[in-house]
């Protein structure tokens, strides 16, 4: 499966992990975005529902074990090469989540994991968006509006 050049999108998920004001961040070990600082997560294999592979990818890229709480963000990552090809393309599903177990330690893609207070998220490179999106996903934890927005029960 190539991500580069793709003759169609490719399904992704992200985890948005808060420890009181902190948040979890990984530093990218691989391409896009190598050497910049997001959220874990990476793509749906074939068969695998949302929720678990948000789950996986967590644990693979922190060594953390989350539970996911409700969709925060639905995303559109087109990446242009300097042609102006489309040389990435993905449709991300970012979910707000909370840890059960396991202990900090980066993983497979991802060069470093850490927690980092809110108030400091601008001191990171960051991909795209990632900031907008985290304190969205805190403001919505801090004041639930009921209703869940995804639900893995069919």
């Amino acid at each position: 499966m190539n991500r580069r050049y793709p003759d169609r999108p490719f399904a992704g998920v992200g985890a948005i992990v808060f420890r009181g004001t902190e948040v979890l961040l990984v530093k990218r070990g691989s391409p896009p975005a190598v050497g910049k600082w997001s959220i874990p997560g990476g793509l749906v294999e074939l068969g695998e529902s949302l929720e678990a592979a948000v789950c996986r990818e967590v644990l693979e890229e922190s060594g953390l074990e989350v539970r996911t709480i409700d969709l925060v963000a639905a995303l559109d990552r087109v990446i242009l090469d300097p042609e102006g090809r489309i040389e990435y393309h993905y449709i991300l599903l970012d979910f707000l989540c909370e840890i059960v177990g396991g202990q900090i330690q980066a993983g497979t893609d991802a060069e470093e994991c850490r927690c980092v207070p809110l108030e400091e998220l601008d001191l990171y490179e960051m991909t795209r968006g990632t900031g907008q999106v985290i304190r969205r996903a805190f403001e919505r934890a801090r004041s639930p509006s009921g209703l869940p927005v995804y639900s893995s029960r069919q």
